[in-house]
This record gives C-alpha cells, sequence and structure tokens, in this order.
C-alpha cells in the first residue's frame, strides 16, 4: 500500500508541475495513477491533502540528505553547511519546489496557503539552528534576523544570476559568496546589538514542533559532537579512539535514516561504549545514552 500510495504522489507531483494544481483535476490523477476514486479517498481525503503530501514528501527527503552530511561531521564546519544548502537548492529544481508554492498561493485555499506559509517558516528554523551550531550561542538573539537575511539574499542573487547567466550560473558560488556576506552580518549585528525580531518568536510561528522529531536530532547532533570531541581529547591510541567515533557514527546513521531503527544493534553499541573504562562515568556518555534510549522508547510500538 505504502509504494502504491508513493506512486500516487509521484504521478500527481508530475501533474501539479505540467498543468498547474488548480487545474489538475482528480480524474487526471486517478487516470495517471491507474486507481480507482476510492482507493484515491482511502489515501487522500482531498486533492489539497494529496498536494500537502507531495511537498512533505519532497521536505522529507531534505531532511535525510541534510542530516546524512552531518553524520561523522563538527556541526561547526560551515562547508558542510554549505554542502547541505547546495543539497537544498538543488532538489528545489529538481522537484519545481517554487512552481508549486506559486501555485499554493494561487489558490483560493487558505488552509494550503498557510501549509506553505509554515513549511517556510520550518526553514527559516532550520538555518536559525545551523547559525547557531556555526556562529555559537552567544549569537543566538541575532541569528533569526540573519537566517532571513541569508535565505533572502540567496533567493534574490540566485535569480538574478540566473537570469543574467542562464544555465552557467555556478551555484556553489553564489552559496559561498552569500555565506561570506553572513559572516560579516552576523559579525556586525552582535557588536552592535542591532535586533529586529527576538528568537522566541519561532516558538509562537511553530508552538506544535517543540517536541517533534525536529528537535530529536537537533539534541542527537549536538549530544554526539559533544561526545566526539570528548572521546578525541580523552583517548590517547588511534585505533581506540577510531572504534568509538565510528560506533558513534553507526548510532547516528542507524537513527536518522531508518524510521524503525534496529534497537538490539543500537543497544548493543551503546553497551561497547559503555565498556571502555575512560568512557565510563563521563556526563557526555550518560547524556548521549539517555537521548538514545528515551527516544527508542517513544518509537516503540506498545505490544
Amino acid at each position: 500500500m505504502k509504494e502504491r500510495k508513493q506512486q500516487v504522489i509521484e504521478k500527481a507531483h508530475r501533474l501539479f508541475i505540467d498543468k498547474g494544481y488548480q487545474a489538475t483535476s482528480i480524474q487526471d490523477i486517478l487516470d495517471a495513477s491507474a486507481i480507482s476514486k476510492g482507493t484515491f479517498y482511502n489515501y487522500f481525503p482531498s486533492k489539497s491533502e494529496l498536494f500537502k503530501a507531495v511537498f512533505t514528501s519532497i521536505r522529507n527527503k531534505h531532511e535525510e540528505g541534510r542530516n546524512e552530511l552531518l553524520i561523522g561531521e563538527d556541526l561547526a564546519n560551515i562547508e558542510i553547511f554549505i554542502k547541505q544548502i547546495d543539497l537544498v537548492m538543488e532538489s528545489n529544481k529538481r522537484n519545481q519546489l517554487f512552481t508549486l508554492i506559486e501555485e499554493a498561493f494561487a489558490s483560493n485555499d487558505p488552509d494550503l496557503k498557510k501549509f506553505v506559509k509554515r513549511a517556510q517558516i520550518l526553514l527559516i528554523q532550520w538555518i536559525n539552528q545551523r547559525f547557531i551550531d556555526l556562529f555559537g550561542e552567544d549569537k543566538r538573539p541575532y541569528l533569526l534576523d540573519c537566517a532571513i537575511l541569508f535565505l533572502g539574499m540567496l533567493q534574490q542573487t540566485t535569480n538574478f544570476h540566473y537570469t543574467a547567466k542562464g544555465p552557467n550560473t555556478h551555484q556553489l558560488e553564489i552559496i559561498r559568496y552569500c555565506v561570506e556576506r553572513l559572516k560579516v552580518i552576523v559579525n556586525d549585528v552582535s557588536k552592535t546589538g542591532i535586533q529586529l525580531l527576538p528568537p522566541e518568536l519561532l516558538k509562537s510561528w511553530l508552538p506544535e514542533t517543540t517536541d517533534s522529531d525536529t528537535s530529536f536530532v537537533n539534541d542527537l547532533l549536538h549530544k554526539s559532537s559533544d561526545f566526539k570531541k570528548m572521546i578525541v581529547q580523552t583517548l590517547k591510541k588511534e585505533p581506540e579512539r577510531m572504534k568509538y567515533l565510528q560506533t558513534l557514527d553507526f548510532i547516528q546513521e542507524e537513527l536518522l535514516n531508518n524510521k524503525t531503527p534496529r534497537t538490539f544493534l543500537i543497544e548493543s553499541s551503546l553497551l561497547s561504549l559503555k565498556m571502555c573504562p575512560e568512557l565510563q562515568g563521563t556526563e557526555e556518555l550518560r547524556e548521549f545514552q539517555m537521548l538514545v534510549t528515551s527516544h527508542l522508547q517513544r518509537i516503540a510500538k506498545p505490544v
């Protein structure tokens, strides 16, 4: 059923791009997907819910790709952030995401407009969190402003470069240019103390995301990063150090890339970390284990 439903999402995506959301009828979707009307309504209550599923599918792939790039890497590595932005922009181009956004805003469906607006705020939230990783907690008061400025700068610079150069536009060059300008902006606003929007606004814009999987992913990446730094500082023998760093990477990958992570393998890996005398009793191991264990308990299906 999941494969068939995904096929409907993919066929609808193509139709929304080729014909437009409003011009695409449910019958068009039924014909393209070779399903009955009953099957369609079993999957989606309405065409607008199918549109949301298309949009969510693209966004989920963005998140998976961004998280994969962070596995085993330093969160403060700005080169990884550049690769993440490049991945998102390539996906947006390939999936013609901006065409979908325009279709949603051109519709007469206020719920659909609200959905797309929320997706845009989620992107701002992610950029804001990555800026905290890159520039430090002390810059937090100014980073929501910087996230909004960066996104606008990136979009407009890309648009005008494409207008001027067409297919010869070098996306990575544009991203690096905007990141370099961003560094100057962050330093300037933090020195002058100028703030337009307080970061607390994100909580009112996205109140329901506080305890979501997004929060777990952020916590996991930060706890892993802290734990790795401690391992590098504590373990002097290279083979032993690499063994435990790879163990951490395995746990991260299992949790981030699998909807049903293999609990037994994760617990075995945690036990391996606990068996290392130098790591036993450390705050980093304790916090990492608590986070992973509580997450596994939360996602465990009741017997």
